[in-house]
């Protein structure tokens, strides 16, 4: 497999329609040829020179800036309205190193400072200093400057090239290919969480389709559908791996599993059946620091009929985040304990002593490690993971996915407003109800009306209390943990 492999990487082309915004003094036709993700050592995986995405653009913010951390270096994201472009800069300004993120985008469109009210436009230059007098040498200095970092938006996704600036263009955008053809076809729902665990980690999990039946037993998996898992290898490379699974999900009745692998951060189940067309599994792993990541799921659908899609796109995007929430909860709490337990042991260098793996069922995590070792792929090398914590930070979901959500920011603003007019309107029906012996009669039917009213409210109210604790945190029993429901004998 070459590293640039169509089936693999889809190759964005430097022009100036390709949706890349290209850093200050990027010449777009000096390139002669494209370039590996990874950097050209062939022994070594440099997580930088590759493209990585940062959120979805629906979830953006173009009034004001975001914060985001890749690779441990602190970033800021926002939209330079003069010309009409997301932008990604280092989140330090040259003062005094306040953080940009804290600032405003100014009326003039520029990325404005929140100490001293410097201002950037979206190539980092340095547009106002308000303290300056007289000539404006300083402003013309580099040391004025904001690192800009190319950006391009591609598939809804917000990507961002940490890397070598110039390299940025001749490096695939790591894309799901089969929705690059007919793109219209496709359903897809989504979501974005930032996990507490290592983005390696959390490849790790979702190329094991084994554990499906088990850890998410009641939610998506069922342990009835347990079978061996006959994992082939159909190829690898510095630039991933490809494999398959013939006989499939749910003991072969949905047909062939394929699972690509595209490094550092990509990977996707791909599975066509009669029943449900062709649906895709699809991870992005985005490492923030040593220990955490976000995780970009999305899962597109091409069905025969029409009907499922319309279904799906009639769904409030904020009610499947909570089931999705929930899903994602599953095997949340021993991840973060298990990659501890691997550091511990000896971490990927000491697998084979570590982990246990008799079957083929562990083939494409074997196979991950296996790139790790052999292209020094740690995003993090030497940094040792932070303490463990708490479950119940474990399990903690605003910080954690409902910031950072447009649909469920919005959602949970709405319930807030509902919960407090259904409790306004509770306490009016409830002071109805004195005045009755105040010279204004109420027949005993319309008391008891009255009556029922309020406490109808009130359980809303309540209701709605229930599900507004859901944005915030999740269930600390996974449903594959409750007892079954004795079945009645016949």
């Amino acid at each position: 497999m070459s590293p640039s492999s169509p089936d693999l990487l889809s190759v964005i082309p430097l022009a100036s329609a390709d949706g890349v915004q290209h850093a200050e003094g990027f010449a777009a036709d000096a390139v002669p040829q494209s370039l590996p993700a990874g950097g050209p050592d062939p022994a070594r995986f440099d997580w930088a020179e590759a493209w990585h995405p940062l959120a979805l653009v629906q979830d953006l913010d173009r009034q004001k800036p975001t914060a985001f951390t890749l690779l441990g270096q602190d970033l800021v994201i926002w939209w330079e309205p003069t010309a009409q472009a997301w932008r990604v800069m280092v989140d330090q300004c040259p003062h005094r190193l306040a953080r940009l993120s804290e600032g405003r985008i100014s009326e003039a469109g520029q990325l404005e400072c929140p100490y001293h009210g410097w201002s950037f436009s979206g190539s980092g230059q340095c547009e106002q200093i308000p303290q300056l007098s007289g000539a404006d040498t300083a402003l013309r200095s580099p040391r004025a400057c904001v690192k800009s970092l190319p950006t391009a938006v591609h598939q809804d996704l917000l990507f961002v090239y940490p890397g070598q600036p110039k390299n940025a263009a001749l490096v695939a955008v790591p894309l799901i290919e089969p929705m690059l053809e007919n793109p219209k076809d496709w359903v897809c729902i989504n979501i974005v969480r930032d996990l507490p665990y290592d983005a390696l980690t959390l490849l790790e999990n979702v190329l094991d389709a084994s554990h499906v039946p088990y850890t998410h037993h009641r939610t998506v998996g069922n342990r009835a559908n347990a079978t061996p898992v006959d994992l082939e290898l159909v190829e690898a490379s510095k630039q991933g791996f490809t494999g398959k699974w013939e006989e499939g999900p749910r003991r072969g009745t949905l047909g062939q599993q394929d699972t690509r692998f595209i490094a550092p951060n990509l990977m996707y189940h791909d599975l066509t059946s009669k029943q449900f067309g062709r649906t895709l599994t699809v991870v992005y792993a985005v490492p923030i620091r040593k220990g955490e990541c976000r995780l970009i799921a999305r899962f597109p659908f091409k069905f025969a009929s029409p009907w499922p899609g319309r279904f799906i796109r009639l769904t409030p995007t904020w009610y499947s985040h909570i089931s999705q929430n929930a899903i994602l909860e599953d095997d949340q709490i021993f991840l973060h304990f298990q990659e501890r337990y691997l550091e511990a042991a000896g971490g990927s260098d000491r697998l084979s002593k570590a982990f246990f793996l008799p079957t083929k069922a562990d083939l494409f995590v074997s196979q991950l490690h296996q790139w790790l070792r052999e292209f020094q792929a740690d995003p993090f090398p030497g940094q040792p993971l932070p303490p463990a914590l708490p479950k119940a930070q474990l399990l903690e979901r605003y910080h954690s996915h409902v910031a950072h959500c447009a649909s469920c920011r919005g959602a949970l603003t709405n319930l807030k407003r509902l919960r407090v007019g259904l409790a306004i309107s509770a306490a009016l029906l409830w002071a109805v109800l004195p005045l009755s012996l105040r010279g204004v009669s109420l027949s005993s039917g319309e008391a008891i009306a009255v009556s029922a009213m309020a406490l109808l409210l009130l359980g809303g109210w309540a209701a709605l209390g229930r599900l507004q604790k859901r944005f915030y945190e999740g269930r600390e029993i996974p449903p594959r943990n409750l007892p079954e429901k004795k079945r009645s004998k016949p």
